[in-house]
């Protein structure tokens, strides 16, 4: 079947072709619908602001900078919790973290079984499925793959990215990538039993070669599935995802060399060094408790009080998550020309998206802090970028409140998708008449929740609801510390708490009122299921 028959006009995705098959007359033609390609391009804690055409003033991005001038871009789009596996799994379930009764990355439940994922339902619409790269979904959630390779040996023993590396002969690099954060080898490697140094702030300069590290192996997989699949009357579903730039921070010594982390100044729109992070220096007090306890060098993996000792620690570090951040950039490039090249560009939905995101120094923090807070938009707010050829509303930006859980329905909505029988009905929302018409989804506010802070998130406000479960962070008492509210236009960088401002309280109460109803409206089965088992 030829690509060029495909019909750019119009959005529908219709093949028609003369197949051959003709009647007793000779004159009829069979019409042949192909749907789709898709193709989710997936980072790990990657924040929202940290590119380009976002204004970041120091970041190196022009692929994705490219790739959102021809899409749609939503500005605010969150995850449903700030912690990997929850906020995958919410994505590629269409059902909440709390009906899952999975708010951590440890928990399992007979709702995680029970659930029909992303992948399974494009499996059963005659699509061939492949995921590259670490997933961090469980049970039914990760079922439904033709293919898989995992950068983690759990999730494809034998076939994964650490045994790659090692047989490629590159295992000791990648240890000391590794060893960063871990203080050891991966899992299955020869050095998960070997004593590594960690590195302050979990950075360091990686010694691989270009073509070797984490992400170059996702996009090695995917590219090599392009042009597979470019020949194929099956229409693919393609889960690509990256690594970085979640910690180790352990960029390509090619990468580091674009950013000059040798003083902080205004950044590089001025041809000068990167940008101090804007409330770099806030004070910890404001902070939950277990981000206090980071800032004062409890956690001995990140020693952020030595950092704030010597800043240079801090400026290494920061330019580390740029240079990671950059590479994947490029990787992106590479993978959407091989769709140009392929010749299916016009036949692919093509999505980026992250889990969510990182601080890289915001609020004087590393990384993410998943088990004592979920309420920092650097964290929660996501990229969410969609190409869909032949869309109008290509090249704009949308301010609709959007979570990731709204990803499988819309998309089981834009393609036509059929459903199997659910016994969890998708909790999502369809976001595709935004997507292709612009349309407004009179969403009043979106939640997300992990175990430790539920937070309610509208249009011009955010309230922070501290959770202390039962025995989870228990040397950490959330509810003394208090409940958090921000008002986002006047407070864009959350260091004023406004919970006990009398000028406020009908909005606090508001979304109060939001939070118990997003309670009673989605069941948290999985939840309960934990608790009792924690």
């Amino acid at each position: 079947m030829k690509k060029e028959a495909f019909n750019k006009t119009f959005i529908g995705f219709t093949l028609i072709s003369m197949s051959g098959l003709f009647g007793a007359c000779g004159n009829e033609t069979e019409v042949v619908e192909k749907k789709p390609n898709v193709l989710i391009l997936f980072s790990d804690q990657h924040r929202k602001d940290v590119m380009g055409f976002e204004g970041h003033p120091d970041v190196i991005t022009p692929h994705l900078d490219k790739f959102a001038e021809e899409s749609v871009v939503f500005d605010r789009a969150y995850c449903s919790v700030g912690i990997c596996a929850p906020s995958r799994s919410s994505m590629m379930s269409g059902i909440y973290p709390r009906t899952l009764g999975l708010l951590s990355n440890s928990e399992r439940t007979t709702v995680m079984k029970e659930v029909v994922s992303l992948a399974s339902v494009f499996k059963q619409n005659n699509y061939n499925t492949f995921a590259f790269g670490k997933r961090h979904t469980y049970n039914a959630i990760d079922e439904g793959w033709d293919e898989h390779r995992s950068h983690l040996c759990s999730e494809t023993p034998g076939n994964s990215y650490t045994e790659w590396v090692e047989k490629n002969g590159y295992g000791a690099e990648f240890a000391m990538d590794w060893a960063a954060e871990f203080g050891r080898g991966s899992n299955c490697s020869s050095w998960a039993d070997s004593v590594l140094p960690i590195a302050d702030l979990g950075t360091r300069i990686s010694s691989l070669p270009e073509d070797m590290t984490m992400e170059a192996f996702t996009a090695k997989l995917t590219i090599e599935m392009i042009r597979e699949q470019a020949e194929s009357d099956d229409p693919f579903f393609c889960w690509a995802t990256f690594y970085r730039p979640h910690q180790p921070y352990t960029p390509l010594r090619k990468y580091m060399d674009m950013y000059d982390v040798s003083e902080w100044g205004d950044g590089r729109i001025n041809g000068s060094s990167i940008s101090k992070p804007a409330s770099f220096y806030e004070p910890k007090e404001n902070l939950p408790p277990m981000m206090q306890s980071i800032r004062e060098g409890e956690n001995k993996v990140w020693n952020v009080d030595k950092a704030f000792a010597d800043e240079q620690i801090w400026r290494d570090h920061i330019g580390a998550y740029y240079a990671l951040v950059t590479e994947m950039d490029h990787l992106i490039g590479e993978i959407i020309q091989a769709l140009d090249e392929a010749g299916i560009a016009e036949e692919t939905i093509v999505i980026y998206v992250s889990d969510h995101g990182d601080f890289v120094g915001n609020h004087g923090m590393v990384e993410k802090t998943a088990a004592g807070q979920n309420v920092y938009e650097d964290i929660l707010n996501v990229p969410l970028i969609i190409r869909y050829p032949g869309n109008k509303q290509n090249g704009k930006r949308n301010a609709e409140l959007v979570s990731l859980v709204d990803i499988f329905p819309t998309l089981v909505d834009l393609i036509g998708l059929e459903m199997p029988e659910l016994k969890y009905p998708l909790q999502g929302l369809s976001i595709s008449k935004s997507l292709t018409e612009g349309e407004p989804l009179n969403r009043e506010y979106v939640v997300s929740e992990s175990w430790s802070q539920a937070t309610v998130i509208t249009r011009d406000h955010k309230l922070g609801i501290m959770i202390d479960p039962t025995d989870y962070a228990r040397r950490f008492d959330f509810r003394d510390f208090g409940d958090q509210f921000f008002v986002g236009k006047d407070d864009p960088l959350e260091i004023h708490n406004q919970i006990e401002n009398p000028s406020y309280s009908d909005d606090i109460e508001n979304l109060r009122e939001m939070y118990s109803r997003f309670k009673s409206e989605v069941p948290d089965i999985g939840k309960q299921e934990v608790i009792l088992n924690f």
